[in-house]
């Protein structure tokens, strides 16, 4: 059943309870008064507030099914649903196979009766000597562009390596995935990530990247705010006439002044580095308010990437054309109409239509409804083609085609296979020199003009761990933001120079900032704070990593504890605990930990590696293999599967298998020094 056809289902249902509980809210006639008086006086949007409540799409249908059913088949209302063969838009048989030559993984998707599968395999000659069968739950986009693939493991979100690129009607490594970045079946979706992709879900706060719930499909509140008041105000008889007055009860983002509806629309069409302010999650962010109130979003800046763009910079790009530029502060604006004007992106597009039923004509015009003939706007390449055209071939004008010119399309430099518009309004320069060498210039904040030199701090060490880890330049402009030379100095900005400190790989200095501070004031009163960002969370961890580089185990371990206990459901951090554990000898504990991240994630590698490894310890040889075997099922090339599975090898007094399990290493892994030193050993046989 389609999306509408399950919200017509319940509507009958849903008209009797929701209107019937909420008069039960309204009991009092002095409540209602009271209520009534404040949408009467109000002079702002009144759902911004955070005590509004969300009343899903399916009651705004009730009141909305015209523009809900147009809705639904935008490329929005398209952006994520449970996999099925009515969502996916890709192409399917036993020839629709991804080999990624890095890894040298064969990736084959299929149907087996009704449910999405990947199949991941490896050959030796015409052998398959791997394979592993991973269910798919959701498929990501509407299909205008790509379809990707997430499966869930117990509430746990991971992308699948393969999507399908709808506009060249192929299969293909994900982004990012490609150039030897498969990271298989272990990235993390996150809440970030799904924020944007879909309406907000129920995110468990202490994951990165575990969900109660996930709705199907970005909903009408994520552009027009919590609807709990205007639902309200609707049953109790409360009217506003639109013409001449603004319903305060819920956004209209037409309604808006230019700055807000270009915030609202910049809250997911502008990918960047993301600066949550402190205290902010990507919940807090509601239609009518400021985008900087929540966040802050820079971009970097180069030389000779001026025409280069990725998939999600529609904003970014709009706000580097003069078109937009010139239309701001123009004077026309109207208490009804406080955007008119100004440029925006309604200016051109309809939300709750289709983009792929409207024609170039439609935006043509808008172009030229400006760009009027006989104007010092009018365009100039068609001027001079009219003078080239002798009177008889008038019949053949130029064309008047502004956008295929003025906004060409182009691919994306995140996202292969796919051609989008740009959204840089502009005079076309022929002839571009095509050979410019890209340089970064800085970053700069798409949306805040004036952002604190704090955040700017942030965003430089987050663009070197998120985007360009291999610029360390990115962190030396970041310490400038972060002066060290007093103790009050270091307690003011401990966690950004632990940060810098922990990317630059500088343990000491890291731990010097712990020393001066104290650890057990660290752990007890400065890492305390529990939010849906795990900050406090990856500044322990990360402490704890500084220890155990430095080989202080006992540190770790007490770093890696305050990690877990703000983040229990990080099962990173769970891990590196149990690893701490193991080296103090504390083996029944280590247990405990590796049983958690098992009941939470059966499928974590290293979880199982370390079971065997307990396992071994105590002796139980048969329960090793059987830990090792499910690791390596999961993950071929594990390395540390691979080492362990060596070592039982040897325990068990089989070198030549043992040796096999040790080359796999070093074809994978060529500098692995453990792997070198033991197949050294059983080449020479000493001692094993």
């Amino acid at each position: 059943m389609n999306r509408i056809g399950r919200y017509m289902v319940v509507i009958l249902l849903l008209s009797f309870v929701i209107f019937s509980a909420t008069y039960c809210h309204t009991s009092t006639k002095s409540a209602k008064e009271s209520f009534l008086a404040k949408l009467d006086t109000a002079h702002h949007y009144l759902n911004i507030n955070d005590t509004v409540k969300y009343v899903g799409e399916q009651t705004c249908a009730l009141c909305h099914q015209a523009i809900f059913n147009s809705f639904s088949h935008t490329g929005m209302g398209e952006s994520f649903d449970i996999a099925s063969k009515q969502k996916s838009a890709a192409r399917f048989g036993k020839h629709e196979v991804v080999y990624d030559k890095f890894k040298d993984f064969y990736y084959h998707p299929f149907w087996k009766n009704d449910n999405l599968y990947v199949l991941e395999y490896r050959l030796k000659g015409r052998d398959t000597i791997y394979r592993h069968e991973q269910q798919i739950n959701y498929i990501i986009g509407s299909g205008m562009h790509t379809n990707s693939h997430i499966y869930r493991v117990n509430g746990y979100l991971y992308q699948a390596p393969i999507t399908f690129y709808t506009q060249e009607g192929k299969w293909d490594l994900a982004p990012g995935f490609s150039d030897g970045f498969n990271s298989r079946f272990s990235r993390e979706v996150g809440l970030e990530c799904m924020s944007c992709h879909n309406s907000y879900p129920d995110f468990t706060m202490g994951s990165t990247n575990k969900f109660k719930s996930v709705p199907n499909g970005i909903a009408c509140e994520r552009c027009h705010g919590a609807g709990e008041m205007h639902v309200r105000a609707m049953q109790l008889g409360y009217r506003v006439d639109t013409t001449k007055a603004i319903d305060y009860t819920i956004v209209n983002p037409s309604k808006l002044p230019t700055e807000l509806q270009v915030d609202l629309c910049e809250r997911c069409h502008l990918q960047g580095n993301a600066v949550l302010k402190p205290g902010k999650s990507f919940y807090d962010f509601r239609p009518g308010m400021k985008l900087s109130e929540v966040m802050d979003v820079f971009m970097p800046k180069y030389t000779g990437m001026e025409n280069e763009y990725i998939m999600a910079s529609h904003m970014a790009r709009m706000k580097m054309s003069k078109c937009y530029l010139n239309s701001l502060n123009s004077g026309k604006a109207t208490s009804l109409k406080p955007y008119m004007g100004s440029m925006t992106c309604i200016t051109c597009h309809n939300p709750h239509e289709d983009v792929r039923n409207v024609n170039d004509n439609a935006f043509n015009a808008i172009c030229q409804s400006c760009h009027k003939e006989g104007t010092n706007h009018y365009c100039q390449e068609i001027v001079r083609e009219y003078a080239r055209l002798k009177d008889e071939d008038r019949s053949t004008e130029p064309s008047k085609n502004c956008i295929d010119c003025h906004m060409p399309k182009g691919k994306t430099i995140d996202i292969p296979h796919v051609i989008t518009t740009d959204h840089f309004i502009r005079i076309p320069i022929k002839n571009e020199d095509k050979e410019k060498v890209k340089k970064f210039i800085t970053l700069y904040d798409v949306s805040n003009p004036n952002p604190a030199p704090e955040t700017r701090g942030i965003a430089f060490i987050q663009q070197f761990a998120r985007f360009q880890s291999d610029f360390p330049a990115l962190l030396d402009s970041a310490k400038q933001y972060f002066p060290d030379n007093t103790p009050a100095l270091i307690r003011k900005n401990f966690v950004p120079l632990v940060d810098i400190c922990f990317y630059k790989q500088d343990y000491k200095g890291l731990l010097n900032y712990v020393s001066i501070m104290h650890p057990q004031y660290v752990i007890d009163s400065m890492l305390v704070h529990k939010d849906y960002e795990n900050k406090d969370a990856w500044v322990a961890y990360r402490i704890g990593e500084a220890f155990y580089q430095i080989n202080n185990i006992k540190g770790a371990e007490a770093f890696y504890k305050k990690s877990v206990a703000l983040a229990p459901y990080v099962l990173d951090f769970q891990n590196k605990l149990g690893a701490s554990l193991v080296m103090l000898n504390r083996d029944d504990e280590a247990g405990k930990v590796y049983d958690f991240i098992l009941t939470q994630d059966p499928e974590f590698v290293s979880a199982l590696t370390n079971k065997g490894y307990l396992a071994l310890r105590k002796g139980n040889v048969d329960v090793a293999k059987e830990y090792y075997d499910k690791a390596l099922a999961l993950s071929p090339d594990d390395k540390q599967a691979l080492l362990n599975m060596a070592g039982w090898h040897i325990y068990e007094k089989q070198p030549a298998k043992a040796k096999e399990d040790l080359q796999q290493v070093l074809k994978k892994y060529p500098e692995e020094e453990q792997a070198k030193a033991l197949l050294e050993q059983l080449k020479n046989n000493k001692g094993i």
